[in-house]
């Protein structure tokens, strides 16, 4: 690791000589460049990420006194990749400054890859309502470009985080559109009662029976197959523990469902949350009585 060091700070010395020099041939910055990547290079293999994500922010600002924002925009990227090891924020702040390059040259799909990077490290860091944000603005230049399937998979995960935020309504009105949107498609079609259990699940931590089982007359008419799947009877079987006012119910509907289809950690979550709603009202009814 230390000969790696060493060649990255030599040539991160050989760099800066160069750009304190005179050229009259106009080369310094070409041959800066080349020793801020070479050095940048080495810095990684000796594992010094933050060194080398100075020297390619160093590239960055020598691309852009050459004019070449893709160079740069590139540079910031690699930046980003270094301060991911330790330092989230700061690869934030470098994915901030590469997509604002990528959206001046128009290359939108490479700006929403990277909008998209920048939720999935503020959703590892738990900060949700930025990754929310950001999530949109992916979603939004995918659909811009065409991209459907990357921008429908963003906005997915803007509805199950909107959901564990406790914006409902949101992550409702989300997979209820990403349902009716997949119907038409052959290749889609068969994720819909995947999306409406989700969408359902969401009603649930609601705990209200009429808007439980209005939903699911909306769910059974957008996709008549609905009715006859283990989804739809699984809500159904909530749906009856929720109006009887009935945890026990409820989760003995629960663990047959998961014994047969296994539960991921998202939909536990919602259901603990309808769960713990339903217990409430059970509570509420008995300090009635």
């Amino acid at each position: 690791m230390g000969d790696y060091e060493e060649k990255a700070q030599e040539y991160e010395k050989k760099a800066e000589k160069k750009l304190k020099g005179w050229n009259l041939l106009g080369g310094k910055y070409d041959d800066a460049a080349e020793y801020l990547e070479k050095a940048a290079n080495n810095y990684k293999l000796a594992k010094s990420w933050d060194r080398g994500a100075e020297c390619y922010l160093r590239l960055a600002e020598v691309s852009m006194k050459m004019e070449s924002k893709p160079e740069a925009a590139q540079s910031y990227v690699e930046a980003a990749k270094c301060y991911m090891k330790k330092r989230p924020k700061e690869a934030v702040k470098m994915l901030n400054m590469a997509t604002k390059l990528f959206m001046e040259l128009g290359r939108l799909s490479v700006a929403a890859k990277h909008f998209k990077d920048i939720a999935e490290i503020y959703e590892k860091q738990e900060d949700l309502e930025f990754a929310v944000q950001f999530y949109e603005r992916a979603a939004d230049l995918y659909q811009g470009e065409e991209v459907n399937t990357t921008s429908n998979q963003c906005k997915l995960r803007i509805a199950e985080l909107s959901a564990q935020l406790e914006q409902y309504p949101r992550a409702i009105e989300i997979f209820e559109a990403i349902a009716k949107s997949s119907m038409d498609n052959n290749l889609t079609k068969y994720s819909v009662k995947g999306y409406l259990l989700n969408a359902g699940l969401c009603q649930m931590c609601g705990a209200d029976p009429i808007a439980v089982s209005n939903a699911l007359e909306r769910y059974q008419d957008l996709d008549p197959t609905f009715q006859d799947t283990r989804e739809c009877k699984f809500l159904k079987e909530l749906a009856e523990t929720i109006e009887q006012e009935d945890a026990t119910k409820f989760t003995d509907a629960v663990k047959e469902y998961d014994s047969i289809s296994r539960l991921d950690p998202w939909k536990t979550t919602m259901l603990l949350r309808a769960k713990k709603a339903l217990k409430a009202k059970e509570e509420e009814e008995e300090e009635l009585t």
